[in-house]
């Protein structure tokens, strides 16, 4: 691997505004989605990728500085999608719109495949360590009002620290998706938001909102 792949530096690249030009590069965002999920980040270089996606390595480096500039446009409008998802507590039946949040979480997950790089990537690119944890704060902040708003209309526990809540419900709703390789169980989204929502909500409040007795909605 040459010292130029081996180093996380660079900027997002300009995008290119002429047709072949966006072909071009898009195929090479494939190629590098897909080598980066076989192989890793770490094995796979800027040469492979242009192999991969039938194109010279000249013409990689006319898109892209180095394969963590490539790395960095494939995450760039999906970090959020890395988050764990913002639950909104102002309808019926909290726990089954809950799970359902978190199945489709895990779907996207999935799908994207990039979250199997973060290990890698945040032991090695404080950078994108920074950005990851920005997004996170983000996220926190808006469960967090959405909990305040909650705890207002007088629906939550009275004795709740939100602050700690809201920590709760992101590291469950992050760790989820690893229960079977910690545990051997396969995750049961239900049963986790059954657990996130008796934090949150006292029993009778669950009834009734179960009830169809819909909360107001949130301004």
């Amino acid at each position: 691997m040459s010292d130029r792949d081996d180093q996380l530096v660079g900027e997002f690249p300009l995008i290119p505004k002429q047709e072949r030009a966006q072909l071009k590069r898009d195929l090479l965002l494939k190629s590098g989605h897909a080598l980066f999920i076989l192989k890793g980040y770490e094995h796979t270089t800027a040469k492979e990728i242009a192999a991969h996606a039938g194109v010279a390595t000249g013409t990689f480096y006319r898109y892209f500085s180095d394969k963590r500039q490539l790395l960095m446009s494939l995450l760039e409008d999906q970090i959020e999608m890395l988050m764990p998802p913002e639950p909104k507590w102002g309808g019926s039946d909290p726990e089954s719109t809950l799970a359902a949040l978190l199945e489709s979480h895990d779907k996207r997950l999935k799908e994207m495949g990039l979250q199997r790089l973060l290990p890698e990537l945040l032991a090695k690119d404080t950078e994108f360590a920074q950005v990851l944890a920005s997004g996170k704060r983000k996220i926190f902040t808006r469960i967090l009002t959405g909990l305040k708003l909650a705890y207002d209309k007088g629906i939550t526990w009275k004795d709740l620290d939100l602050n700690t809540v809201t920590w709760s419900l992101m590291t469950l709703a992050e760790h989820a998706p690893e229960k079977m390789k910690q545990c051997g169980i396969q995750t049961d989204y239900h049963e986790v938001a059954k657990v996130i929502c008796r934090l949150i909500f006292p029993p009778e409040v669950i009834k009734k909102l179960r009830s169809d007795e819909t909360l107001p909605e949130e301004e």
